[in-house]
């Protein structure tokens, strides 16, 4: 504040803020001044304690804490006044129910009357005296004793007349009453404002406001038509008072009223319009209609929000599409319901592009825009049932040609009833949609949008036209040609959905089966010239040329067994392709596509074992030609191992029984990729090279000797075991050494526990500790010896690779 202020100045200055709030932050200071003092006298009271040597400076005690008050004065007034007003106008009401028969009725009228006018008259000196909380609690108790004492006067002078009437009467005098006495009331002592003092009798006024017209209506034997008008005009004048008073609890009330009255008329006018069976009473619930899009125009050109103008105008452009299409519904066909009520949401569009308002031409835009979201969502169960009817052909194959093509989408599901006119309600819609979004960011969007609607529109034309099974084949066949043509991922989507309902729905003659898979294998395999369909194209191509293999195996009445043959040239073909084409993605995509189709030709041979063991064998041939490629190299492990699957089960056809006829095949062949392994990787250890290859045989093979009551297993084996051991000892390689010593000393401990059995039990009991004892003394005797050559064994050992 500056100092050339003067204290005349001073005077004059208004208080900002008010003296109460300024009252309030002073206290709020002054508390946290007083905390802040208590904190640094602790503070320094410790630092005393800290720097005397002495005796601790004596502490001086913390000021006794003052309670601070949780609820301010003027809340606690305020519920005290409202319980107080709540109890008394209970008691009012009590009394007036119950105490109220036993008064004559001059009594009665100067008791109630006396109360009530007492009640209402209190707040008007209470208000010159600045009391305003008290004066709000005592009015709204008076409005609620008017109520009371309109109730009392039904109950006295009218007790056999027409209740509806008489609360129509009660309420209007009543919205007239309450709002002269808001009106009426005094300001407070030096207010600045002329506006009601009292925030409670306008808003009450203006919520039974609402209730007049409506019980007049009724009271009036006025039909559905005449409540409704009622509701809407209720819902029109609630809304001119929310965007016109300035007061916030009036408008809130005032708004709430005109959402709540407007919405119900609303629907009654709607109900009216489904319920109407000729022009006569369409017309009359499209007046109701027009009533409602005037109010919901008028609150358009009255508001200033933007959203608010935005949404009544959508609300408006609705009102108007209803009306039109209810009229038009009554003088149409059942089937063009939903187009007339398009047509009308379309016809919108035109005053979009009209000199309007922006807000009111948004508004408009998404009116109809909600108009023809509806007009979808109707069409989506006859594009559901055209697209996944044909599932159930799976479980019904070449059993007849269906009559036409609804009948061949609908043999276990429910067709929609009055959908004739879907095709054209999807190509509208679609239109609409590419002539309207022209800017750059919905233009791709819209687009995309369209070409589904498009697509769904091709989809749906032969059955809801009943067009012969035939021509809905050949029509699906030319819609997936043309989304493919697209080259747009969308488009390529669409296109393998159609393609998937398409070979269902085939499934029901074998001569379309055939022809379909056939076309359908070509189409894809044509589309995967397009740089960016190829994946899914060859994909699609190859999964159709796999399945049209199954059909024609079927055809010709093969055993599955068979069949599998002839899906083994999908795996081929896709091996041939995959070497040819330079895509990663698409290489990826047609090995997966021929990894499928093998383990489908497995599956279907698998319950003929020689047949099986041909499929494994060719699987084989398929995988070891995929190897030769630079970048497929680790196929070769499944190559070898599809060959020993394949010679296993053939050995097991051939009832073949020895374990080296199985392990023999696996273990010659990884002998020798060991062996060039370390030829041209010398660093390679023997245990990779050569450890699995001799594992495979040498164990299988010593288990087997261990049961075997003969002498050529074990010794075969030991001599095999011999010629490893030395061959690992001339090479030093841990792996043949280890392996080939630890099978020879196994396989001849085998051959010798007969006789060591023999021994033991010739032996008396005492001999075999006393042996014990003395291999025990002699390794003692030589222990550093024996460490030594231990130590001279590993370093040998640890010199072979």
């Amino acid at each position: 504040m500056s100092y050339g202020v003067t204290a005349s100045t001073l005077r004059d200055m208004t208080h900002i803020p008010p003296p109460a709030v300024e009252l309030r932050i002073l206290d709020a200071e002054l508390y946290q001044l007083d905390a802040r003092r208590t904190q640094l006298l602790h503070r320094r009271a410790w630092l005393l304690t800290v720097l005397q040597p002495g005796p601790p400076a004596p502490v001086m005690p913390p000021p006794p804490a003052t309670l601070r008050p949780e609820t301010t004065a003027p809340g606690v007034q305020n519920v005290l006044l409202v319980l107080g007003g709540i109890l008394l106008t209970l008691a009012a009401i009590a009394f007036t129910l119950v105490s109220w028969g036993s008064m004559g009725i001059t009594g009665r009228a100067l008791v109630l009357g006396a109360v009530t006018l007492a009640t209402l008259g209190a707040p008007v000196a209470l208000l010159r005296r600045g009391l305003r909380s008290t004066a709000e609690s005592l009015a709204g108790l008076g409005l609620a004793l008017t109520v009371l004492d309109a109730y009392a006067l039904h109950e006295v002078a009218f007790p056999a007349g027409d209740g509806v009437t008489f609360a129509a009467a009660a309420a209007t005098v009543l919205t007239a009453l309450w709002t002269a006495y808001g009106l009426g009331l005094p300001a407070l002592p030096g207010g600045k404002s002329p506006s009601p003092t009292l925030l409670l009798p306008l808003p009450a006024a203006l919520a039974i406001a609402q209730l007049p017209l409506l019980l007049w209506a009724i009271a009036a034997g006025g039909g559905p038509h005449t409540i409704t008008t009622a509701l809407l005009l209720t819902a029109v004048l609630a809304m001119v008072l929310a965007l016109r008073v300035s007061p916030k609890a009036v408008r809130l009330v005032a708004t709430v009223g005109a959402f709540t009255m407007g919405a119900w008329g609303v629907l009654a006018a709607g109900q009216l319009s489904l319920d109407a069976t000729g022009p006569g009473a369409a017309a009359r619930a499209a007046a109701l209609f027009a009533l409602a899009a005037a109010g919901a125009f008028g609150a358009t050109w009255l508001s200033s929000d933007v959203r608010l103008r935005t949404g009544t105008a959508a609300a408006g452009g609705l009102f108007v599409v209803v009306a039109v299409g209810g009229m038009l519904r009554t003088t149409l066909p059942a089937d063009w319901t939903v187009p007339g009520y398009l047509a009308c949401g379309i016809a919108l569009l035109a005053l979009v592009r009209g000199r309007l308002p922006e807000p009111v031409r948004h508004g408009l835009g998404w009116a109809s825009a909600a108009v023809q979201a509806s007009a979808v969502l109707w069409a989506l169960p006859v594009t559901t049932v055209t697209l996944f009817g044909p599932v159930t052909w799976v479980t019904r194959v070449w059993s007849g040609t269906p009559a036409d093509a609804r009948d061949a989408v609908t043999a276990d599901a429910f067709w929609p009833a009055h959908t004739a006119t879907t095709p054209l309600v999807l190509a509208a819609v679609a239109a609409a949609l590419i002539s309207t979004l022209r800017t750059t960011e919905w233009r791709p969007r819209a687009l995309t949008a369209a070409l589904t609607l498009t697509w769904a529109t091709a989809l749906t034309i032969p059955t809801t036209l009943q067009l012969p099974y035939s021509v809905g084949l050949l029509i699906q066949g030319l819609t997936i040609i043309a989304l493919l043509a697209l080259a747009h991922r969308t488009a390529t989507l669409l296109a393998l959905a159609t393609s998937l309902s398409l070979a269902a729905v085939s499934l029901a003659t074998e001569p379309a089966t055939l022809a379909v898979l056939a076309s359908l294998t070509a189409v894809f395999a044509l589309a995967t010239w397009r740089g960016r369909l190829a994946p899914a194209s060859a994909a699609a191509s190859l999964a159709y040329a796999t399945a049209l293999a199954c059909a024609t195996g079927a055809a010709l009445d093969w055993q599955p067994e068979h069949v599998a043959l002839l899906v083994l040239a999908v795996p081929v073909a896709a091996a041939l392709l995959a070497a040819r084409i330079s895509a990663p993605t698409t290489t990826l995509a047609v090995e997966i596509a021929g990894a499928v189709a093998a383990v489908l030709a497995i599956s279907l041979s698998a319950l003929e074992l020689p047949m099986f063991a041909l499929v494994l064998a060719l699987c084989g041939v398929i995988a070891a030609g995929t190897a030769v490629r630079p970048d497929r190299r680790a196929v070769g492990y499944l190559a070898a191992a599809l060959f020993v699957l394949a010679m296993w089960v053939r050995l097991s056809v051939w009832n073949v029984g020895s374990p080296e006829a199985y392990t023999l095949p696996v273990t010659v062949p990884a002998l020798l990729v060991g062996a060039l392994r370390r030829r041209r990787d010398p660093n390679v250890s023997s245990w990779t090279a050569y450890g699995p290859g001799l594992t495979a045989t040498l164990v299988p093979s010593l288990l087997t000797a261990w049961s075997d009551t003969h002498w050529t297993r074990p010794l075969l084996l030991g001599t095999a075991a011999l010629a490893v051991t030395l061959l690992g000892a001339r090479h030093r390689l841990q792996a043949p050494l280890a392996l080939g010593g630890g099978t020879l000393v196994l396989d001849a401990l085998h051959e010798l526990a007969p006789y060591l059995v023999q021994v033991v039990g010739a032996l008396p009991r005492w001999a075999p500790p006393a042996l014990a004892g003395l291999l025990l003394l002699a390794l003692g005797a030589t222990y550093e010896q024996r460490i030594r050559d231990a130590r001279r064994v590993r370093e040998v050992l640890g010199r072979m690779s």
